[in-house]
């Protein structure tokens, strides 16, 4: 074997090892995001301990795939480990809401900024889909309190004037939190009116009966 060949089974071995990593991670990203949308299916249904149980199962495959691709950067920025980790912020975000516990941090979760402010907005809609369940069943105060936590998301993302490569893709998230919001917030308008109609006509109501 010469030199030349000497290098090449060198570079060979090292693509195989590289592709090797990049087929495992993959498949963990699948995973991961799998798992996070189970995990807020189960919210919405009030199923906290399986909620959980997901989200455990995502962070392990997210953080086992941030492991396995450090030594190949150009892997771990190609944008499966950040869509993995966007996800699990979505759903580690609606989980700790909805259950009542603290706003989830990045280095808590172990996920890079930009994916988490990704994830932030991404949350935007499932907030909502909160929201109008709550308006739906009649819980209008409930609905208002989720309207102030997606407010607080986009306050928070409207001030990241950033360049969408640092940001990956901030920009639009925000915009589309901005529509999502807005949609809410005239939705719950209208549920605040018709509740207040309706209470004005109960009073009325008791009104003429004491008369």
């Amino acid at each position: 074997m010469n030199e030349l060949d000497i290098i090449a089974e060198r570079i060979r071995q090292d693509m195989t090892t590289k592709t090797a990593a990049r087929e495992e991670a993959l498949q963990f990203s699948r995973e991961a995001i799998q798992h996070c949308a189970y995990s807020i299916r189960a919210v919405h249904r009030g199923e906290f301990a399986e909620a959980l149980d997901r989200l455990g199962q995502a962070r392990d495959l997210v953080t086992r795939m941030a492991e396995l691709l450090r030594p190949f950067p150009d892997l771990y920025y190609a944008g499966y480990v950040q869509d993995a980790q966007k996800e699990y912020t979505e759903a580690s975000t609606i989980y700790a809401l909805i259950h009542g516990d603290p706003w989830p941090a990045p280095e808590n979760l172990g996920v890079d900024a930009a994916p988490y402010l990704n994830g932030l907005g991404e949350a935007v809609g499932e907030l909502r889909r909160y929201a109008l369940d709550r308006i739906r069943w009649g819980e209008v105060a409930r609905a208002e309190a989720v309207l102030d936590w997606m407010q607080s998301i986009y306050d928070i993302l409207v001030t990241m004037d950033f360049p969408d490569a640092v940001t990956r893709g901030l920009r639009r998230t925000t915009d589309l939190a901005r529509g999502i919001l807005e949609k809410t917030r005239g939705d719950l308008t209208v549920a605040v009116r018709q509740e207040q109609l309706e209470q004005a006509l109960r009073d009325s109501e008791r009104s003429w009966q004491l008369a």
